[in-house]
């Protein structure tokens, strides 16, 4: 494997794409640290510095996504989210409407329609999750930053006037998401790996010093501390992580391969088909989505509840508002039972029997043992749904296993993240995704490696090389320049901002 990330510096264009690549990762992990004009952070750290855990909740859970940048009040505080939600909201409302489904089946220049009402649609979002979150900010921070804040007590985190915050905040905001949408973009079409999905999942490597600084800390406390753990609760937890890890590479690799025979066509004086292929079926066809859906809505009623506990007055709503929330029962019994019910729903939209049924009869393939048409989209429909049961089933158990660490082990929040749930499973499927587009680029770099070790090779190849790596290098600082300068003037910002918080 060393030898792998060895030989991906030494091709000119993968090298290339890899530096790019880290370079837009690096300017959004530094605008996800430049707080917005007229905010004050000073008063959200000091009140996490004082609490056991940090996260849990709607707004820990989009915090995770955003790599700290909401609670940190930066200017990406509402990160890639908006984009997702927009291509999500696209993608369910091809199932509804039937302009928007051929669109998506015109290929490129469908794609790029679907692209361009994506984009604005995130910016719709933008304006108004930003303007939500500032107004909520301004007006009661504690829904935000936590209940137990208090500005009283840890002091005000708007500092500017009221007017003048909503409005630069929101377009700032704004501005924020749709820069972090063109560094996604930007990463897929010149660097390496999918943009949207890169971005998202550094965020969520971000919080990985943290965790290991608090883990540090779980094993250095005093004796008797609660929480504190020893040599052989370090062991068995590196073993549980491996174990963890290795079940979420099997989860997103699994697959069913639907064996299919393609039958013998004479055009002419040759002969096609005749071979033998499999129709892969992934055991976890929805991904992530489930888990996403499931926490998202089952955070609603519980906001709900207390806002009329608190407006009402009575103990009901709050009582079971208290009822549904992490580590209770009720809580796992509805989470799970909604990862179950968005699992199917997920898959019954972007799974199509029936049209893959006919592009096989179309193509001269069949399923053998199984007559072509219905009775073949009838049998894909049936191995799907079980395969959506396992896969649900999995998808449940590692969506619960961090709150078993949380709540019955005292394991810190930053550290229980890592140990599945949502978090791993978007960075294990783009980890993934990423190394095999590079194991690609390798492959098709040795196979040429292989001929320039012949006889093929002429005199003028040594000379040649260093044209051509002259050329790229040139060119890698053409197109690198601007960005560049674009990483320093950021850099230079958050560093000024740093001693600004610290004066």
């Amino acid at each position: 494997m060393l030898s792998a990330f060895t030989n991906s510096l030494k091709i000119p264009e993968l090298r290339q794409r890899i530096f790019f690549t880290l370079a837009l990762l690096f300017i959004a992990r530094v605008g996800a640290n430049i707080p917005l004009p007229g905010m004050n952070i000073g008063p959200i750290r000091d009140f996490f510095a004082d609490q056991a855990t940090v996260g849990g909740g709607l707004v820990g859970f989009y915090n995770m996504f955003t790599g700290g940048a909401l609670l940190n009040g930066a200017l990406f505080a509402l990160g890639i989210m908006p984009y997702i939600s927009a291509s999500i909201i696209m993608q369910l409302m091809g199932a509804v409407f039937p302009g928007l489904a051929r669109l998506q089946q015109e290929g490129d220049v469908g794609r790029q329609k679907i692209n361009q009402y994506t984009r604005y649609l995130t910016l719709v979002i933008c304006l108004i999750q930003g303007l939500l979150l500032l107004v909520a900010l301004s007006t009661n921070p504690g829904s935000i930053i936590g209940q137990g804040f208090s500005p009283a007590e840890y002091g005000q985190v708007v500092i500017a006037s009221k007017a003048q915050f909503l409005i630069t905040g929101t377009l700032f905001l704004t501005a924020g998401s749709m820069i972090m949408v063109w560094l996604g973009e930007q990463i897929t079409e010149k660097g390496i790996g999918n943009g949207i999905s890169l971005l998202i999942t550094v965020s969520i490597i971000s919080g990985l010093p943290g965790a290991v600084a608090a883990t540090y800390q779980m094993f250095n406390a005093p004796v008797g501390t609660e929480g504190r753990l020893g040599l052989p609760q370090g062991v068995i937890m590196l073993a549980l992580l491996f174990v963890v890890t290795a079940g979420l590479v099997a989860i997103t690799q699994a697959q069913r391969k639907v064996p299919v025979q393609y039958a013998k066509r004479v055009v002419g004086r040759k002969v096609y088909g005749g071979q033998s292929s499999f129709l892969p079926l992934k055991v976890n066809y929805a991904g992530v989505m489930p888990v996403i859906f499931a926490s998202a809505i089952i955070m609603f009623p519980t906001q709900i509840l207390s806002y009329l506990g608190s407006a009402t007055g009575m103990r009901f709503f709050n009582d079971f508002a208290d009822s549904l929330g992490r580590g209770q029962f009720a809580y796992y019994a509805v989470f799970g039972s909604l990862i179950f019910i968005f699992s199917y729903f997920w898959v019954s939209l972007m799974f199509k029997p029936v049209q893959i049924a006919d592009d096989l009869k179309k193509n001269g393939g069949y399923i053998p043992g199984v007559r072509p048409g219905d009775p073949t989209a009838k049998f894909l429909d049936h191995v799907m749904t079980r395969l959506t049961l396992a896969g649900a089933l999995s998808l449940t158990l590692i969506a619960l296993f961090p709150d078993i660490l949380l709540f019955s082990y005292n394991v810190p929040f930053s550290v229980a993240i890592f140990f599945g749930g949502t978090g791993m499973l978007i960075t294990v499927g783009v980890l993934l995704d990423t190394m095999r587009q590079i194991e690609t680029f390798l492959l098709q770099r040795h196979y040429d490696g292989f001929l320039k070790k012949g006889k093929i090779r002429g005199r003028s190849a040594a000379r040649n090389k260093q044209l051509v790596d002259a050329a790229g290098l040139q060119d890698f600082w053409t197109a690198w320049r601007p960005l560049l300068i674009l990483a320093i003037i950021l850099f230079s910002l958050g560093i000024i901002s740093w001693f600004i918080n610290l004066g």
